[in-house]
């Protein structure tokens, strides 16, 4: 198993695996799967900043859900993380046919000096493309980028996209402070534009501090805010009208902005501050990529409603317990889509934004 969810666990509700060889189905990308590249732990072992972590973590996450994850959660992901033939098989048990592998959120190592960020970057993008490279045909990859140097970011993301052949970066939600549109990242996101590279948002932990250190609430609730947060942030900030071609896709189903978008627009129609845009803020919604991590069918379609159809792609965050690993019964489950919906969703929209190749023996509407 991918998690340590009960057998209460269902098809659309939770992480349920089912093997899918040799039944006709839909091509499958899942968009939102992370690979980790432990030549990078070695490097920064000796950081102050890297030893610290421990302590961080028990501040900010709470002893017990600390505890919990270096006894049950991290292992197995670690090795997951680290091996492709478990990967692999896991894919098919998922029916998933490409994997787009990102870092894990984990290794962004925003505090590194140029130096040391210019070699933590290096290796972990020659890492996920050689990954690619052994597996063409069910591996693309994204790869990352030092935005706390936005110049050596943007000669980063030029490498990577043109010479390692990766799809674009991953990224947190803010960097040491920063929110993603302040002017010093205009240069990456003009650079991200330029390559038609992704830009998928992913946060790591939570802006909330201790607040949010029991019940796991660090994640459960902070990580969807932190997307939340961030959209907002180049919504309202102008960044999507500047750089139009950007393509953002969001972890999380996009957090709560989907969900509760009324309270934007009324901000933009009564607020002077918050109408600096061209647009109403439900109209940018229609310019991101949502991933499916929302567990419920119900939640899954009204994220359908709100975002289009074409704006969604799946995403399982893959080896992690807070991730979805049943892609066709989440879809199977939403029964306001149809087949022409699901395919879209499962794979058909991915392969349209990475350029991937749909097999001709795939089931497509």
């Amino acid at each position: 198993m991918l998690h340590t969810c009960t057998a209460a666990c269902a098809p659309g509700r939770g992480a349920m695996l089912r093997p899918l060889t040799g039944e006709r189905r839909p091509f499958t990308v899942d968009l939102h799967a992370h690979t980790l590249t432990p030549a990078v732990e070695a490097l920064v072992a000796d950081r102050p900043q890297k030893q610290a972590e421990p302590e961080m973590m028990r501040r900010t996450q709470g002893e017990a859900s600390v505890a919990h994850n270096l006894a049950h959660m991290l292992p197995p992901a670690f090795r997951k993380m680290t091996t492709l033939d478990e990967r692999l098989r896991d894919m098919d048990a998922m029916g998933v046919d490409v994997q787009v592998l990102s870092p894990s959120p984990t290794q962004y190592y925003y505090w590194a000096d140029p130096d040391l960020a210019q070699s933590v970057v290096r290796l972990q993008n020659e890492h996920i493309a050689a990954q690619c490279a052994l597996h063409p045909q069910r591996l693309a990859g994204l790869g990352t980028v030092a935005l706390q140097h936005p110049a050596l970011a943007v000669q980063q993301l030029d490498h990577l996209v043109r010479t390692l052949g990766l799809r674009g970066i991953e990224v947190s939600s803010s960097v040491n402070g920063l929110e993603l549109a302040d002017a010093a990242f205009e240069p990456v996101w003009a650079k991200a534009e330029e390559l038609g590279a992704l830009v998928f948002i992913h946060p790591l932990g939570s802006s909330l501090g201790e607040r949010t250190r029991r019940h796991y609430l660090a994640n459960t609730i902070g990580q969807p805010l932190e997307t939340t947060v961030a959209l907002s942030e180049l919504i309202f900030g102008g960044v999507l009208d500047r750089y139009p071609g950007l393509r953002i896709v969001a972890a999380h189903g996009g957090g709560y902005l989907p969900a509760y978008f009324g309270r934007s627009d009324h901000a933009h129609r009564v607020r002077p501050e918050a109408a600096q845009m061209l647009h109403a803020p439900r109209d940018y919604l229609r310019r991101i990529w949502f991933d499916t991590l929302v567990y419920e069918p119900e939640i899954l379609a009204h994220l359908v409603e709100v975002v289009g159809v074409s704006q969604l792609l799946i995403g399982t965050d893959y080896p992690f317990d807070m991730g979805s690993y049943d892609p066709h019964g989440l879809l199977a489950a939403t029964t306001s889509l149809s087949d022409d919906d699901r395919a879209r969703i499962l794979g058909l929209n991915a392969a349209a934004l990475l350029g991937l190749s749909v097999p001709a023996t795939t089931d497509t509407p």
